[in-house]
């Protein structure tokens, strides 16, 4: 688990998972806008201001002005986009597979960290990680055929130490205090479904699997019971997949099914499932499931903060907090790095659990037991920074990368412009 940042800091992680699920709208929504052979649609427009808004807290519905000023600036990224891949295209540049896979890794890591464990992003999404995966590989080879378009043209760039120097004097009086930050780690126990929660759920399906095997209809019977909020409405229906799409429990149980046959109780990360076949065509199937969730109960949060208590005491009864770490803490992403989070400036600390317990600690100390959305911790305050002036000195490479980046910026603005002389680019002004 990381803690998440400030609302105002945009999650590019979350940002390309939002995913361009638009590309199968089409029909539905319209052509916002055309670049060259690209288009883009009112729907990737939408989708992706609605993210933004949620991120810099703008409600769309009593912030109409901002709204509007939003769409418009995603819009010209997203046609300065296509320009790049349009570019992209006419000098055959190209992204090896392998650089896809890894940033595709890098980003399924960085989700699983911010959510806690593997399962919980599968069990969130309702799809496995190879799934998840295969939705945006695409657009993730878009975004680095971008990235590679940029970094060819503008890779011998530089900043010299006087630029940095004047870009320092141009932005030193309104500089603020370098704020205060610090170094934690933690124990992380989560809140799962017990055995008294798994039973629960299992008679569920199997009342259900007793009442279809009387004869009643399996798509009535999802209408009515299905926990599948996206297809109960459906009868269950989860249209035409191929393999990759589910689980491996799930899709082993299906592909075996014959036309109208209904599965066995099967278990997946999400729960317990009844499956029926609907159709085969070649290489894809379209089947019915009714799914009933194992959800947490009270023991369950009993359980777990009794475990939590039970290493508290050994903390602080001076057990090394590290050696705990890896012996207890159920946050997979940090639990090799003894359970260090980082560092992070007061604002920056979302959580406000997270915030009100540090307030409260000394450098070294450890937090007592305390419950966020992900579950119970123990929190360590490794180490803390106050609060001083910036100069040009100590802070040196910070403001160097910031007049670079602010160069480039410039550059790429400038050199954007100049490709759009060379590219048919046609705004369909009546859809915005």
């Amino acid at each position: 688990m990381r803690i998440p940042k400030s609302k105002n800091a945009i999650c590019i992680s979350v940002f390309f998972f939002l995913g361009f699920s638009a590309l199968a709208q089409e029909a539905l929504d319209g052509v916002l806008a055309v670049v060259g052979d690209e288009i883009i649609l009112k729907s990737e427009l939408e989708q992706t201001a609605q993210f933004y808004a949620l991120q810099l807290g703008l409600n769309p519905y009593t912030q109409k002005e901002k709204m509007e000023q939003l769409k418009k600036e995603i819009l010209e990224n997203l046609i300065n986009e296509r320009v790049l891949l349009a570019k992209a295209k006419e000098d055959t540049i190209q992204v090896d597979d392998r650089k896809v896979e890894a940033e595709l890794e890098n980003r399924i890591q960085a989700l699983i960290q911010q959510v806690g464990s593997k399962e919980r992003l599968e069990a969130q999404w309702g799809a496995p990680i190879s799934k998840i995966k295969r939705d945006n590989r695409e657009q993730v080879g878009k975004m680095l055929l971008v990235r590679e378009v940029l970094n060819q043209k503008f890779k011998n760039v530089q900043v010299s130490r006087k630029e940095v120097e004047r870009f320092y004097e141009s932005i030193r009086d309104s500089l603020p205090e370098k704020k205060p930050s610090v170094r934690l780690s933690q124990i992380l126990i989560t809140i799962r479904p017990g055995a008294a929660s798994r039973e629960s759920a299992l008679e569920k399906i199997r009342a259900i699997q007793q009442r279809i095997k009387a004869g009643e209809d399996f798509a009535e019977l999802a209408r009515q019971y299905s926990e599948d909020p996206g297809t109960a409405k459906r009868g269950g229906e989860l249209g035409f997949v191929e393999r990759g799409s589910f689980f491996q429990s799930f899709e082993e149980a299906a592909f075996r099914l014959e036309p109208n046959e209904v599965s066995e109780i099967v278990e997946t990360p999400v729960g317990f499932h009844l499956i029926q076949m609907i159709e085969r065509r070649g290489d894809k199937i379209n089947v019915r499931h009714i799914l009933i969730r194992v959800e947490k109960g009270p023991q369950d949060e009993i359980d777990a903060k009794a475990k939590i208590d039970e290493i508290y005491q050994r903390a602080i009864s001076g057990e090394d907090f590290r050696k705990l770490v890896k012996e207890c803490s159920e946050d997979s992403v940090t639990k090799e790095k003894g359970g260090d989070l980082g560092w992070f400036t007061p604002d920056e600390i979302q959580i406000p659990e997270f915030r009100q317990v540090i307030d409260t600690l000394e450098v070294g100390e450890v937090s007592a037991p305390f419950r966020t959305q992900f579950g119970f911790h123990i929190v360590k305050l490794e180490e803390k920074r106050e609060a001083r002036k910036y100069n040009l000195t100590e802070d040196y490479e910070d403001f160097k990368a910031r007049a670079l980046e602010l160069k480039l910026q410039k550059l790429r603005e400038e050199w954007i412009e100049e490709l759009k002389k060379n590219i048919y680019i046609e705004i369909k002004k009546d859809l915005l």
